[in-house]
């Protein structure tokens, strides 16, 4: 005769119904579960290719389906200029992002304050070249420029004049005196340094443009 054990460790029906509501509830359910965007991704997917299928052609012709196909990227274009790109398709800006060859993690308020401490010191090379640096750090706090890694001084100064087209002169003097010092080996002066804090501080206020280059100015913060 077979005999069958049973398991002293086997859940009666209750004790198995609140083991798998206690393993439903772990994290990784919910993560896996599909979100609104998917269901309605899918949804304009089908719908899409619906339109395409045979039936659906001689039903309302090909010029109707190039019209409705034409609304809908019109219309998924749209919400993607009103959300904007997902975050985390952007860059993360940090503190020790390599900048004009090193890597610094003071901020531009940090930068800029070094730099003032230098002036006050007389030593206009090294706030020359902390206020540059102040101002492309500025820039890149604000994503208003987003130079390659290595970028130049000159670069920098190119990139930010297609968002202030009017301080374009200004610009280039202010990454001019930053190489000066930093490369050529001349040096700074008063005049020279208090002309790049001046743009500094002016870049500050301003709004960057949404036109460009050929844009009289930048709007006013």
């Amino acid at each position: 005769m077979i005999r069958f054990d049973i398991d002293p460790y086997a859940p009666d029906g209750d004790e198995a119904r609140r083991w798998a509501e206690q393993e439903l509830q772990n994290q990784r359910y919910a993560d896996a579960k599909p979100t609104w965007f998917d269901y309605l991704a899918e949804d304009v997917a089908e719908f899409i290719s619906g339109l395409f299928s045979p039936d659906t052609g001689q039903q309302v012709g090909n010029v109707a389906l190039i019209i409705v196909t034409v609304v809908i990227v019109a219309a998924l274009i749209t919400v993607l200029i009103l959300w904007g790109r997902p975050r985390g398709s952007r860059r993360v800006r940090r503190p020790g992002t390599d900048l004009l060859g090193e890597r610094d993690r003071r901020t531009a308020a940090q930068l800029r304050a070094d730099a003032a401490r230098s002036a006050r010191e007389g030593d206009w090379d090294t706030a020359t070249v902390l206020r540059f640096r102040a101002l492309a750090r500025a820039l890149l706090e604000r994503d208003i420029i987003d130079p390659a890694p290595g970028a130049t001084a000159q670069a920098i100064a190119r990139e930010a004049a297609v968002a202030f087209g009017a301080q374009r002169v200004e610009l280039t003097a202010a990454a001019s005196a930053f190489d000066d010092v930093r490369y050529l080996r001349r040096p700074a002066s008063e005049q020279s340094y208090l002309a790049l804090a001046e743009t500094d501080d002016r870049l500050a206020s301003l709004h960057p443009s949404l036109i460009g280059p050929t844009s009289p100015q930048a709007v006013p913060a």
